[in-house]
């Protein structure tokens, strides 16, 4: 059995008479990505600030590359890389001395911390501005050589807090494109983010928090599975028709929700062949569909279902 590269068992954190964390239980194997999900104030950065020893929890255990978060501090800080909400780079410093900075920082000589600089710097697509001091950097430049800075020490085990925060759809998608290539190359990766999307691209699994609890946990196939059903959406021509349509898929078995503006009809379906339910029962009625699609659960789905507060709206 693969050991676990992070794992929380029952996880609890208090700051007075407020508990922030709640026997939190989460496990994640070399190589993967966990997504984890909440809103504002769900407890995600705690939980990060637990797993990467910068808080020690109150109650349960934890373990990061195979070491106890209060145990063994430095060898955990040796073995992780961290970004946190906000880039945190020196904007007084080039791209180029920012990196060797924080390489030199690591232990790592003149010749090799620039080496390795400039190895990052061809990665992130950064090279042609590693001489410009950071200040200059657009946002989506800074997130990058932030997280360039993060994997410096080549660490075993990357913690992301909301990367793309304030990002374009663009630097998000190409920073996507950097996880992934970090995650190839055997990092594992606990990212917490509030873009739902984000989660269902990058995450093999994904923990759900509300009010410092686990909600939900499991694969985005798993999740959606549990929360929502398929659905199949049929565009009427005429808006006369709607009325005829409607009673034809009732006496089907079916039961669906009309949308007299867009003369659509949904209805939940459970396997693909009762689409073929739905055109005969309209075929029997004279009615042709002008337009069929399917639609599947999303992450939205799944967390309307099982948060009490819906993520913030992002545009």
């Amino acid at each position: 059995m693969t050991e676990p590269m992070i794992e929380a068992r029952g996880v609890g954190k208090t700051f007075g008479a407020v508990a922030a964390l709640d026997s939190v239980s989460l496990s994640l194997d070399r190589g993967k990505v966990l997504g984890l999900l909440g809103h504002n104030g769900a407890g995600k950065t705690t939980l990060v600030n637990v797993l990467t020893t910068m808080l020690p929890p109150s109650s349960g255990s934890a373990r990061v590359a195979g070491f106890d978060v209060t145990e063994n501090v430095h060898e955990i800080r040796t073995r992780i890389g961290l970004t946190g909400q906000f880039a945190s780079v020196d904007e007084q410093l080039s791209g180029r001395s920012n990196l060797v900075m924080v390489a030199r920082l690591l232990g790592a000589g003149r010749r090799k911390a620039k080496d390795r600089a400039d190895e990052l710097l061809e990665l992130f697509g950064l090279t042609d501005a590693a001489l410009r001091p950071a200040r200059h950097y657009s946002g989506g430049m800074r997130r990058r050589l932030d997280l360039a800075s993060c994997i410096v020490g080549r660490p075993e085990v990357i913690f992301l807090d909301e990367p793309t925060t304030g990002l374009d759809p663009v630097s998000r998608r190409n920073l996507w494109t950097l996880l992934q290539g970090l995650v190839e190359d055997g990092a594992t990766v606990l990212l917490t983010t509030q873009y739902l999307d984000e989660a269902d691209h990058l995450a093999d699994t994904i923990t759900v928090l509300a009010d410092g609890k686990v909600v939900a946990a499991g694969t985005p196939a798993e999740l959606k599975a549990g929360v929502g059903q398929r659905t199949v959406t049929v565009t009427i021509s005429a808006a006369d028709d709607l009325g005829a349509a409607t009673t034809g898929l009732e006496r089907a078995g079916l039961d669906p929700r009309v949308n007299a503006e867009a003369r659509t009809l949904t209805m939940p379906i459970i396997a693909n062949r009762e689409v073929a339910i739905v055109v005969r029962a309209l075929d029997e009625v004279g009615i042709e569909a002008s337009e069929l699609a399917l639609g599947e659960p999303t992450l939205d789905d799944v967390y309307l279902a099982v948060a009490k507060t819906p993520l913030p709206v992002r545009v």
